[in-house]
């Protein structure tokens, strides 16, 4: 069922409650550093209903009709690229006070799939109600620019994150990188669940399965991690930063190059 065809600011099963003003997340969400008097009109006019997604079901898929961005309200999403050979690459994953669905603004067509990896909630905004307040509430529109350029430097950043570093490395910013997201959300700066299974974790970081299980174990027995299954514990955040520091030293790529030649390390070719 549409959005058009739900109460306003009610949730997924139709009672009140969607109010960004009162929401924890708003911080890190659309209506982030609005004033009072912007908060009621978003509150009035944004969010029109809170949309429940089951572990495993998609929010959209490819080629789905683009008409509405949603924000992660609880649970975790991974977005997803499919070949028309049925291969699948993660293209990133998105958790609680993330806006998800600016892929098909472009051309008015999803390019991914998003896909709860837990029970889930987003808040749903109609994309055109959100373009008609953005004119009438410029700190919403600066809001919304400032979300798409964090988007556009993280696809800077996994882009040289793959085409730079090896697989320590890799898993090593990915974790320093989630860490720091749910910090932001209130969570630990040092303990955090893995919603997704390392073959998804593989697949964005451009490793296979094998090699994330080599790497987390490696991590763990230089005293890096602790980890049990999918809870992992950052023991040494420092010497997780040193790795990635390290290999973008001037010169660097040369001497670590020699080093896992040398010890037998993982290099970038591994996955």
């Amino acid at each position: 069922m549409g959005p058009a065809r739900r109460a306003r600011n009610s949730t997924g099963d139709g009672s009140p409650g969607v109010q960004c003003s009162n929401c924890h997340l708003r911080p890190s969400c659309l209506p982030a550093g609005l004033s009072p008097e912007e908060l009621e009109q978003v509150d009035s006019r944004l969010v029109s209903w809170r949309r429940k997604v089951a572990r495993g079901e998609a929010l959209f898929r490819a080629g789905d009709r683009f008409d509405t961005v949603f924000a992660v309200w609880s649970g975790f999403f991974k977005t997803v690229i499919s070949s028309t050979q049925g291969c699948e690459q993660v293209t990133g994953f998105r958790m609680a006070g993330e806006v998800i669905g600016l892929d098909g603004i472009e051309t008015g067509r999803h390019r991914v799939d998003a896909v709860a990896l837990e029970n889930s909630q987003v808040c749903v905004v109609p994309f055109s109600e959100l373009e008609a307040l953005e004119r009438e509430v410029p700190s919403l529109q600066r809001q919304f620019h400032k979300i798409m350029s964090q988007r556009i430097a993280c696809g800077y950043d996994v882009m040289f994150l793959l085409g730079s570093m090896y697989a320590e490395e890799r898993v090593a910013a990915f974790l320093l990188e989630l860490t720091r997201r749910l910090q932001t959300r209130g969570f630990s700066a040092s303990r955090l669940v893995l919603r997704m299974s390392r073959v998804e974790l593989g697949s964005f970081l451009g490793l296979t399965l094998e090699t994330v299980s080599r790497t987390l174990t490696k991590f763990q027995a230089n005293g890096l991690l602790v980890v049990q299954q999918k809870q992992i514990q950052i023991a040494d955040p420092a010497g997780l930063r040193q790795l990635i520091d390290r290999a973008q030293l001037p010169g660097s790529r040369q001497q670590l190059h020699e080093a896992h030649a040398s010890t037998g390390s993982i290099a970038p070719s591994s996955g």
